[in-house]
């Protein structure tokens, strides 16, 4: 059990990380190393030799392996990310990397994404060394760059250059499971992640013929561009029910009584209340246009133009994915990735699923354990190069009220303490036991 210096150390080392200001603005405009020093400082305060990485400068990961007791077993990836997205400070209540504890409450960016498991993680294996604890397989611990953009100087750059930290590893955990979703009946859900979406954020350029604003024009740049944008933005992608969001779904509908009626899936959303966000986002694939960059003057139109796109597509549907934008784009639109990660599936029937179940259940009995697959990405998908199934489980027990999926890169981002309390002691048995 987590001693209650791991309590006080998870709350101070969550605040002191916020307050170094890891914001990502991408294109490489972040500096981990103070983050990335300051976890390595601690890892060997607890008996650890951690090594840092990097493939840019200032762009600094940590590794760092717990030997077990069973050196038969395989081992397993804990990690989280040191950046954050930027935050406005205007826009908050507090500076947001003030790492200010108010009333039982630690605010400021990565409060929750995803500077508590960090903390979470360095509080447990420093009661590990007080205590002489050793888990029964090797646990390797690692603290990323980049995750908030392309993960080109984290994760990615670990798994493809230097994959012998990782030797061992076949399972791995990370954001984000394991968190209090109160359905508004009373209702206490615990979501374990155990599958993502791909990423597939795509570039659409259209070409025409430039010319004089007041002149006829059929092959505008702008107009050929809209109408794809409009298409993409429109359209109704077929449902698409991959192993955990059947599970995710015939469990709940247990759970609230209703028939697990998967020939009507939408439905069965309406059927399951509050509940369905947490699969709703994950029946289909998406393509959200989220920019729209054209032109330089009001009478000139433009030979090209461009938008982005936010395209999310679920295990086992990339082809398709493929297929549908290529006719949503048309004929005069051409499209490429500007960034493409796997989908991830994660087996249910695991030992290290039922451990994580029962790590929550014992520590949070009221609440009702489910499987759900995330709708966006984590690091877990740059690892599974090395062959590493990764799973979502970041614990924490919120009160009614806390609005967790709007915390993430939402303004006035906070965790309560409790809640960083809970996640200890359930981490703290969860990997023990692991």
């Amino acid at each position: 059990m987590a001693d209650e210096q791991a309590l006080d150390e998870v709350v101070r080392f969550t605040s002191e990380l916020i307050r170094i200001d890891t914001a990502n603005f991408g294109g490489g405009d972040c500096r981990e190393r103070p983050a990335a020093e300051y976890a390595a400082e601690r890892l060997a305060g607890a008996g650890l030799e951690p090594i840092l990485l990097e493939r840019t400068e200032g762009r600094t990961n940590v590794v760092a392996r717990v030997e077990g007791t069973d050196p038969s077993a395989d081992a397993l990836l804990v990690h989280g990310h040191l950046d954050v997205v930027p935050a406005q400070a205007a826009d908050w209540q507090v500076d947001p990397f003030s790492g200010e504890v108010r009333d039982g409450v630690v605010w400021g960016r990565g409060a929750v994404d995803m500077k508590n498991m960090d903390a979470m993680i360095l509080a447990v294996v420093r009661a590990w060394a007080r205590e002489g604890v050793r888990p029964r397989r090797d646990i390797v611990i690692a603290f990323t760059a980049d995750e908030e953009a392309s993960a080109e100087d984290g994760s990615g750059f670990l798994a493809d250059h230097h994959p012998e930290l990782f030797e061992g590893c076949t399972e791995g955990v990370s954001e984000s499971g394991a968190f209090t979703f109160h359905d508004g009946t009373g209702r206490q859900l615990y979501p374990i992640a155990a599958g993502e979406r791909g990423t597939g954020w795509l570039k659409l350029t259209a070409h025409g013929r430039a010319g004089h604003g007041s002149k006829v024009n059929k092959e505008n740049a702008v107009t050929r561009l809209a109408a794809a944008v409009t298409r993409i933005g429109e359209h109704s992608w077929p449902l698409r029910l991959t192993p955990t969001v059947t599970a995710a779904l015939t469990e709940l509908a247990l759970l609230y009584g209703v028939e697990p009626d998967l020939a009507r899936v939408d439905l069965l959303l309406e059927k399951l209340g509050p509940a369905a966000k947490l699969v709703e986002s994950t029946v289909r694939n998406s393509a959200n246009p989220t920019m729209l960059n054209a032109g330089y003057k009001v009478n000139v139109i433009p030979g090209e133009a461009v938008a982005y796109v936010d395209g999310r597509h679920l295990h086992g549907t990339e082809d398709e994915f493929r297929a549908t934008l290529d006719r949503l784009t048309g004929p005069d639109v051409d499209w490429e990735f500007q960034h493409r990660e796997t989908a991830l599936q994660a087996p249910l029937d695991s030992p290290t699923y039922a451990r994580m179940r029962a790590a929550v259940e014992e520590f949070a009995p009221e609440g009702h354990v489910v499987p759900y697959c995330m709708s966006g990405g984590t690091d877990a998908k740059q690892f599974s190069r090395l062959g590493i199934t990764g799973y979502g489980f970041t614990p924490l027990r919120l009160p009614e009220g806390y609005d967790y999926q709007a915390m993430f890169h939402g303004v006035d981002e906070r965790v309560p303490v409790e809640a960083l309390h809970f996640g200890v002691r359930v981490l703290d048995r969860f990997l023990r036991t692991a």
